[in-house]
């Protein structure tokens, strides 16, 4: 049996240390070939991290990663970009500082790796820099892959005067995207929200929201089938240790991994998807004693501020499950 990936967000790490991987290439390739500007919004504990550093190794050119993966048939041409990887779930994000802290990181990591620094002090300038002389010097396009990039927002849901400073900070910081349209080749911001109602991406407004995109429903965690076609040697060894089969296994114990995303759509298909942190715990043989019920909301009971969506139906209402499997 395969190792489990529990807790891994690296796409190169699972490929050549021998873990598990439920090849999501396919719909990788579709979007990279098809899109530019994305966002997408996912529940925690979905596997959005470890789609970023997917694309990162697929933008970069590591070909020998995707042997025998569905995009190995599909990619004609490897070719390789300069990735930005922007990933702000790392961070103390009590203050303003703690944002900006955040963010100079990230800048100065890429301009020692690149060899570009602009002297000043404003963040969103250097961003702007960096991406325009980096196209320019390589010839090639750049990717920008921003890893939950409302984290800071959320952190600060309950203090509006810090919101208002971290949004105006990203606001500008976000913006120069569009700006530098021309030197980019690809952008994908994921998160577990979607800060609809405060302008935040009001300078980026060329986003295609792929989160209720019924094509990608299943680009973030599992599916039934993939569970039993992944896990089932895992499974029927939990089954054993429970005294039970895996049928049973898969109609209960899966059942109270419900961080699950359910999407609706009027005359379309239902489609649930299952977190891959829950899913790989009971794999592993830890029992999942259950998480917090779902909440159903109308979207007239929505915070002012944002909206956290597992799925949005065109009627606007939503389901909210965001609380991590409990260990036995």
């Amino acid at each position: 049996m395969l190792k489990l990936p529990i807790g891994l967000q690296s796409f190169e790490s699972l490929r050549t240390d021998g873990f598990a991987y439920v090849d999501k290439t396919k719909l990788v390739y579709d979007l990279a070939q098809n899109g530019k500007y994305i966002f997408l919004s996912r529940p925690r504990r979905f596997g959005k991290s470890l789609l970023i550093s997917t694309l990162k190794a697929y933008f970069q050119g590591k070909k020998e990663l995707f042997e025998g993966l569905a995009i190995s048939e599909l990619e004609q041409t490897w070719g390789s970009y300069p990735v930005l990887h922007l990933d702000l779930n790392v961070g103390l994000y009590t203050s303003k500082e703690g944002l900006l802290e955040a963010l100079n990181s990230n800048l100065v990591d890429w301009e020692e790796k690149y060899g570009i620094k602009l002297n000043s002090p404003d963040a969103a300038q250097r961003f702007k820099y960096i991406i325009s002389r980096l196209a320019q010097s390589t010839g090639q396009k750049v990717v920008i892959l921003v890893d939950e990039y409302d984290k800071p927002l959320i952190e600060a849901i309950d203090n509006e005067p810090l919101q208002q400073e971290y949004r105006s900070i990203l606001k500008a910081f976000y913006g120069n995207i569009k700006t530098c349209d021309e030197f980019i080749r690809f952008v994908m911001l994921t998160g577990v929200s979607k800060f609809s109602k405060i302008s935040l991406f009001s300078d980026l407004n060329n986003l295609t929201d792929i989160s209720l995109d019924e094509r990608y429903a299943d680009i973030c965690g599992l599916t039934a089938e993939e569970i039993e076609r992944h896990f089932s040697e895992h499974l029927e060894a939990f089954a054993q240790k429970e005294g039970t089969d895996k049928a049973a296994i898969m109609e209960e114990k899966c059942e109270k991994c419900m961080t699950a995303t359910i999407f609706r759509r009027i005359c379309r298909k239902i489609c649930t998807i299952l977190s891959a942190f829950s899913i790989l715990f009971l794999s592993k043989g830890i029992a999942i004693t259950g998480s917090r019920p779902a909440r159903r909301h109308s979207s007239s009971n929505c915070c002012k501020t944002v909206t956290m969506i597992c799925g949005i139906s065109p009627r606007g209402t939503f389901w909210l499950m965001t609380s991590p499997p409990r260990r036995v």
